[in-house]
């Protein structure tokens, strides 16, 4: 049985870590899709507390196999991970399983629940060997896509303005918070969304990096309606993060109008790709949208659940 050592991660780690997540992606989606910057503001998050809810799986000679990262959103029983490990590593794996779920226990149980309910979003076809999951209690309850787009400034001009519409960027500091009160507003519907401060908002943008010139607001009729937020810092291709149109908005084109505004905007920057997640049964019929836009899978990702006991 080959042996391996575990520690915590910490940020001097995150090219290895990178390195590792890449050799995962090739692996399971075909490319290296994993850029470092995203590696470095996960580890740098505040609720990551690295020396308890992080892990990394050495083997003998030094290469890192596997790697772990808890994180509480919800100050209550819902908590997240992420778990990465190498196909022929699955003993490390399962051990950084074992550690991570006491954890999320732990920090359950600090937050004054009675359980928890722990997250985790694998590719659908995983490195990680199912049967493991699937044995320690683990299933799945949520699909989501990866969808992508191929754009080019022939194919994607500047939409025709909608009657009434207008959009605006995020530079100032009001227009940032706005976002922010947008996007809660709009995805607090959702499956999975957790509520997040002004400031934890921020730092899961990695806010310091971010070009606010690719956020924007969409006012319709003098009413701030809704909102895109979209990077284009990966090298694989421009990011949309969120569209969320307030319910009273919907039906009007408006997601449909900022999908088509970014796609040109990335265009105009020399993007030839454009992508985002999406959870297929979201209610507000985001899917079909995204499809009737002529964006298409990329690759699936799966939410898997297990509810954990906690001591008193």
């Amino acid at each position: 049985m080959p042996s391996f050592a575990v520690r915590p991660a910490a940020f001097a780690d995150a090219p290895a870590i990178c390195e590792l997540l890449n050799t995962i992606d090739e692996l399971e989606i075909g490319r290296p899709e994993t850029d470092l910057h995203e590696v470095q503001a996960d580890l740098k998050q505040v609720e990551a507390d690295l020396a308890r809810n992080s892990w990394l799986a050495h083997d003998e000679e030094g290469k890192l196999v596997a790697y772990g990262l808890l994180w509480d959103d919800s100050g209550a029983e819902r908590i997240d991970i992420d778990h990465y490990v190498l196909p022929d590593q699955q003993v490390a794996g399962a051990r950084l399983f074992e550690l991570m779920e006491r954890r999320a226990a732990e920090k359950a149980a600090a937050n004054g629940a009675e359980r928890a309910v722990v997250h985790l979003h694998l590719n659908s076809s995983p490195t990680l060997d199912l049967a493991l999951l699937e044995g320690r209690g683990w299933r799945r309850v949520r699909r989501y896509q990866v969808m992508t787009r191929e754009v080019s400034e022939a194919t994607d001009p500047t939409p025709p303005a909608l009657p009434g519409l207008t959009l605006r960027t995020c530079e100032a500091e009001a227009d940032r918070r706005l976002a922010h009160r947008l996007t809660e507003a709009t995805m607090a519907d959702h499956f999975d969304h957790q509520p997040r401060t002004y400031e934890q908002w921020l730092l899961d943008l990695d806010a310091e990096r971010l070009d606010w010139s690719l956020i924007w607001i969409a006012t319709l009729a003098g009413r701030d309606v809704g909102v895109l937020l979209s990077r284009d810092d990966r090298q694989a291709m421009a990011w949309i993060r969120t569209i969320g149109v307030l319910a009273e908005a919907r039906g009007r084109g408006i997601a449909g109008h900022l999908l088509r505004h970014a796609f040109a905007v990335y265009a105009a920057r020399g993007r030839d790709t454009a992508g985002l997640g999406v959870d297929v049964q979201n209610a507000t019929g985001a899917l079909r949208l995204y499809e009737a836009h002529g964006m298409r899978q990329h690759y699936a990702v799966d939410t898997w659940e297990n509810t954990l006991g906690v001591a008193p």
